[in-house]
C-alpha cells in the first residue's frame, strides 16, 4: 500500500524492527525447547511430539509463517493496492481459507490414526518387523508408547490447520501495511503457553505418578499448550487489523473480485511450492521412524533444528522481510538493473551472516548443545547425538537462506510456478538422498539430504533467473562469496583450536566452565572472521562496519 508507507521507514529501519522482535521471539522459543528437553530428554514424549507435530507444524509453517506463501502472496498483492481496497480483499480471502481449512481440520481428527501411519510407518511395526531391523524388546516398548502418545497429540493439535491460515493472512496484511513488530513478536506467545503448561505439569504431579502416566499426561499438556499458543497468535492480530482498517474476522464471499483473484493466483502455486518443500520434512521423518531408537533420533533433529533455525530465522526475517516488497516493486523490465543489485545484496548479506555462523556452529557443536540442553532428563548421550545432527544442519545454512532469497525474487516477479516445479522435482531427489544416507549416517544423514536438495534448488533458480533477467553477474558474485567462505573456514579452525586449548586447561565439566569456553572460542572465531572479511573490501561488509562505528560513536558522546 504505497500511500500507507511511512516516508522515514528505510530497509535498515524495517530490518532493525524485525531483528529485535524476532530475536525476542526466538529466545522464548529456545527457552521452550530447553524446558521440553529438561522435562522429557530425548525419550518417548519428545519423540512422539516431533512425529505428531509434522502435519500441524507443516501447516503452521506453510500457511502461518513469516515469509510463508500466505504472507508472501498478500504482501506482493496488497503492497500495490490502495488502503481502502484492502479490507474487502482480506475478508474475502479469510472466508475462503477458513472454509477450506475447516474441512481439513475435520479430516485430521477423523483420520488421525492412518495419517500417523503415513507420517511414521516405522512406529507401527510388529514385534517381528522391529526385531528384523535391530530393535530390542525395550526399544519396541518405547516405540509402541511413542505411537500412542503421537496419535493423541495429533488429534489435539488438528485445529492448528485453521489457526495457521488465519495467522498467515494476518502477518501478510500487517506487513503490507508497513507494520512489522507484531508479526515478528507474536510467535513468542506459543512458547509462553508451552512454558506455562510444562510449569503446571511439574507443579501438579506428585512423586507417585508412574512413568507411563507421566508420559501420556505430559504429551497431552504439550499438545494443548501448543494449540493455545496458536490461538493467542491469531487473536492479538485482530485488534490491530480492525483499528488500521485492514479487515477483520467478517464473512465475505466476494471471491470473483479481481484483486482477490490476483492474490489467489499467487497464493495457490506458492502454497503448493512451499508445501512441496515441507513434504521433504515428512520424508525425513518417514525414514527416521525406521531408525532404532526413532524417538531419540527425531528428538535430536528437533533440538538441533531449533539451534540452527534460531539464528537462521532471525537473520532470515531481517534479510527477507524488507526485501520482499522491494523485489515486487522492481518487477518491471525497466527496473531490472536495480533488481539485480538487490538480488546481489540479498545473497551477499546471506553469505556474510550465514557462512561464519555455520563454521562456528560446526566447530563448537558439542559445547553449544551441552550448554543449552544438558540438564535433568537430557544426558551426555543425548548431547552427542544432538551435536552430530547440529553439524549437519550447520553445513547447509547458507544454501537454505540463499534459496529463500531467490524464491522471493520469483514471487516478486509474480511467478510462483518456477519454485513450485523445482520443489516437485526435489521431493524425489530428497527421498532418494534420504534412502541412501539414513542407514549409514542415521539422523545426520537425513539432514544432509535436505542440504543437498536446497543446494540443487539454489543452483537451478540462479540459472533460470540468469536467463530471465538477461544475464546475472554470477562470476562477479561468486568471488566475494568464495572469499567469505574461506574466511569462515579459517574462523571455524581458530574457534576449534581455542576450544581444544581451553578444554585441556580447564576440563569439560561444569556449566560455567562450558559457557566460558564457548564464549571465548566463539569470540576468537568471530574476531578472525572480521579481520579477514574487512580486507575483502565488500560494500556489505563496509556497510555493517560503518553502522557499528556510528552506533559506538553516538553512545560515547
Amino acid at each position: 500500500m504505497a500511500e500507507s508507507q511511512k516516508p522515514g521507514r528505510s530497509l535498515i529501519g524495517i530490518a532493525g524492527i524485525v531483528a529485535v522482535a524476532t530475536l525476542v521471539s526466538k529466545l522464548f522459543g529456545l527457552f521452550r525447547q530447553q524446558a521440553i528437553a529438561a522435562a522429557f530428554g530425548n525419550g518417548v514424549v519428545a519423540g512422539a511430539y516431533n512425529f505428531a507435530y509434522i502435519i500441524p507444524g507443516f501447516l503452521l509453517i506453510l500457511l502461518g509463517g513469516i515469509n510463508g506463501p500466505f504472507h508472501s502472496a498478500l504482501v506482493s498483492a496488497l503492497a500495490k493496492r490502495k488502503k481502502e481496497e484492502v479490507a474487502p480483499i482480506v475478508e474475502s480471502i479469510t472466508t475462503l481459507v477458513v472454509g477450506v481449512l475447516l474441512i481439513v481440520t475435520i479430516g485430521l481428527v477423523v483420520f488421525a490414526d492412518p495419517l500417523m501411519h503415513l507420517v511414521a510407518p516405522g512406529l507401527f511395526a510388529t514385534p517381528e518387523q522391529a526385531a528384523a531391523r535391530g530393535v530390542s524388546p525395550l526399544e519396541y516398548q518405547n516405540l509402541v508408547q511413542t505411537r500412542a502418545i503421537a496419535i493423541q497429540q495429533f488429534r489435539i493439535m488438528a485445529p492448528m490447520a485453521i489457526l495457521a491460515g488465519l495467522i498467515g493472512i494476518g502477518f501478510g496484511t500487517l506487513n503490507a501495511a508497513d507494520q512489522y513488530w507484531l508479526p515478528s513478536i507474536s510467535p513468542l506467545l506459543s512458547s509462553l503457553t508451552v512454558l506455562i503448561g510444562l510449569g503446571w505439569l511439574g507443579w501438579s504431579l506428585g512423586s507417585q505418578v508412574t512413568l507411563p502416566q507421566y508420559a501420556m499426561l505430559g504429551g497431552a499438556v504439550l499438545a494443548w499448550s501448543t494449540v493455545a499458543g496458536a490461538v493467542l497468535q491469531w487473536l492479538v492480530q485482530l485488534p490491530v487489523q480492525w483499528q488500521s482498517g485492514l479487515g477483520g474476522f467478517r464473512p465475505r464471499f466476494d471471491f470473483r473480485r479481481p484483486e482477490v483473484q490476483d492474490v489467489i493466483k499467487i497464493m495457490g502455486p506458492a502454497t503448493f511450492s512451499s508445501g512441496m518443500l515441507q513434504i521433504n520434512v515428512w520424508t525425513d521423518m518417514f525414514f527416521a521412524s525406521y531408525i532404532p531408537n526413532a524417538e531419540a533420533a527425531v528428538s535430536a533433529m528437533g533440538y538441533a533444528g531449533l539451534l540452527a533455525m534460531t539464528p537462521l530465522g532471525i537473520l532470515s526475517n531481517v534479510i527477507l522481510v524488507p526485501l520482499m516488497p522491494v523485489f515486487s516493486r522492481l518487477s518491471d523490465p525497466e527496473n531490472w538493473a536495480e533488481l539485480k543489485q538487490r538480488i546481489r545484496q540479498g545473497l551477499l548479506t546471506t553469505a556474510l551472516t550465514m557462512l561464519p555462523l555455520s563454521a562456528l556452529m560446526i566447530a563448537l557443536a558439542l559445547p553449544i548443545v551441552r550448554v543449552v540442553y544438558e540438564r535433568y532428563a537430557f544426558d551426555k548421550d543425548a548431547s552427542l547425538l544432538t551435536a552430530s545432527v547440529l553439524i549437519a544442519y550447520s553445513v547447509g545454512m547458507f544454501v537454505y537462506l540463499g534459496r529463500d532469497v531467490l524464491v522471493r525474487v520469483f514471487y516478486g516477479l509474480g511467478d510462483a510456478d518456477i519454485p513450485f516445479r523445482i520443489s516437485v522435482v526435489n521431493i524425489f531427489i530428497n527421498a532418494l538422498l534420504d534412502f541412501l544416507l539414513f542407514k549409514p549416517f542415521g539422523a545426520p544423514g537425513l539432514v544432509l539430504a535436505t542440504v543437498g536438495v536446497n543446494l540443487i534448488s539454489l543452483v537451478v533458480m540462479l540459472w533460470i533467473l540468469n536467463r530471465r533477467l538477461n544475464g546475472l553477474p554470477l562470476l562477479a558474485w561468486s568471488v566475494p562469496i568464495a572469499g567469505l567462505a574461506g574466511a569462515s573456514a579459517i574462523a571455524g579452525l581458530v574457534a576449534w583450536g581455542t576450544l581444544q586449548v581451553l578444554e585441556q586447561a580447564w576440563g569439560t565439566q561444569g556449566f560455567l566452565i562450558l559457557l566460558l569456553q564457548l564464549a571465548i572460542s566463539s569470540l576468537t572465531g568471530f574476531a578472525a572472521f572480521a579481520l579477514i572479511a574487512t580486507q575483502l573490501k565488500l560494500p556489505e561488509v563496509n556497510f555493517f562496519v560503518n553502522r557499528l562505528k556510528q552506533k559506538m560513536s553516538r553512545r560515547s558522546r
